[in-house]
């Protein structure tokens, strides 16, 4: 008998009834496990089976969500059963989308609600949670593919410096795997919105533990390809956002204006997900991210807007280039960028005279300037804040309005292209 609430499933526990109950009248864990699985493959109960499996799985969560709570023996008696070695068994032996994507909403939920770090250890310990990171799934199949990443969503939000340890694999003081985060960026780019934010969240997570060991395999490759690969697409999306503005000014349509707000949109939630990464963490890693940054994206854009003879790689225009690195300014609160920024865009020759713009693995240490023009900038920026009190990236744009007044006809442009 599937109870339907905690209360009852606490009963029924308690009086040989309900899940743990039939197993018991099953011939203890070793049958039970068997009956379980035999449940999943819909051999016992026919047609009804799969029914009857999800109902069984959401009366273990119940059950040991009440017992996380409230009584001990419960998740005690979870741990001798090895229950969560048979979640794992279901998930090898079942080729059902429906069974797989509950047992991963419902030890999503189990998760979630444990709060004793017992509990927590146990289920990350033993290689229960990797195995059914790293099984084998079919995501063309219905919404499986959302079910997975809010799973990897859950575990994330559990994960301590205390805990991180239970879920990568070391050698000689080097992570050399770390399923979570590895089988977590393949869905950065995912078409569905949520499966973005999903594992935008998830990493920001993974980054906000703190971890050494783990920091030095993230920042190595193939790991680090992550953000090479971020970058790379925001200035595929930057380009196209130019094609887009461009078109406008020959024809413009309602749907191509829909793209482009679209477009906009997409590049602030983007601009908000690297502020929020230049944020957490420690400074290394945040330095790491910037030389990705500067390299790959900030660079790129610049280039353009100067008019330089440098113009191998990117394509764009000037009123576009300026809206980015305005935009880039007002949301992304760092100093190592504005500066570079600066630097670039008032000393535009002396500043790049030893970069290759195509460079990936750009350094902002290459970006230097004499002293005397760093007092300048610095000067200039603390005499525009004195007399107002904008944000950051308005006062760069005051600054540099004499220098860039050649790009205003192109500005009023763009102004207009947005209001109609």
């Amino acid at each position: 008998m599937a109870t339907s609430s905690l209360a009852d499933s606490s009963v029924a526990y308690n009086s040989g009834d309900g899940v743990f109950g039939h197993w018991a009248l099953h011939g203890g864990a070793k049958s039970g496990s068997c009956w379980v699985v035999g449940e999943a493959l819909g051999l016992e109960l026919g047609r009804n089976g799969k029914e009857a499996v999800v109902d069984i799985l959401q009366s273990i969560v119940e059950i040991v969500s009440y017992g996380d709570k409230h009584d001990p023996s419960i998740f005690e008696c979870f741990m001798e059963l090895q229950v969560l070695a048979e979640f794992v068994r279901m998930l090898k032996v079942s080729r059902n989308p429906r069974i797989q994507a509950a047992v991963l909403q419902y030890l999503s939920i189990m998760i979630q609600n444990l709060q004793s770090e017992q509990a927590i250890y146990y289920c990350f310990s033993n290689g229960y949670v990797n195995s059914i990171i790293t099984h084998e799934y079919e995501f063309h199949a219905g919404d499986l593919a959302l079910y997975y990443v809010s799973f990897l969503r859950t575990v994330s939000g559990k994960l301590s410096r205390d805990t991180v340890c239970l879920l990568v694999k070391t050698q000689e003081d080097a992570v050399t795997s770390f399923p979570l985060y590895t089988e977590a960026i393949r869905f950065a780019h995912h078409g569905e919105k949520m499966i973005q934010t999903t594992i935008r969240s998830l990493t920001l997570s993974i980054y906000d533990v703190r971890d050494d060991m783990v920091y030095r395999f993230l920042m190595t490759p193939p790991a680090s390809d992550y953000f090479s690969d971020l970058f790379l697409k925001l200035r595929e999306d930057c380009i196209h956002l130019d094609t887009t503005i461009c078109s406008l000014r020959d024809n413009y349509t309602n749907d191509k204006r829909k793209d482009l707000l679209s477009g906009i949109d997409k590049l602030l939630d983007d601009l908000y997900y690297i502020k929020d990464l230049l944020c957490v963490g420690r400074s290394y890693l945040s330095s790491f991210v910037t030389r990705k940054l500067l390299g790959l994206l900030v660079v790129p854009i610049v280039v353009p807007l100067m008019q330089l003879e440098k113009t191998a790689g990117v394509k764009m225009s000037a009123v576009t280039s300026l809206y980015l690195l305005s935009r880039l300014l007002q949301v992304v609160d760092n100093k190592e960028i504005l500066d570079s920024v600066a630097s670039l865009v008032l000393y535009p020759h002396m500043a790049l005279s030893s970069v290759p713009v195509s460079e990936a693995d750009f350094d902002s240490s290459q970006i230097k300037l004499s002293s005397k023009h760093v007092n300048n900038i610095e000067q200039a920026l603390d005499s525009s804040l004195k007399s107002q009190e904008p944000s950051k990236g308005k006062s760069l744009g005051n600054l540099l309005g004499n220098k860039l007044s050649s790009h205003h006809v192109l500005s009023c442009q763009w102004n207009d292209a947005q209001e109609r």
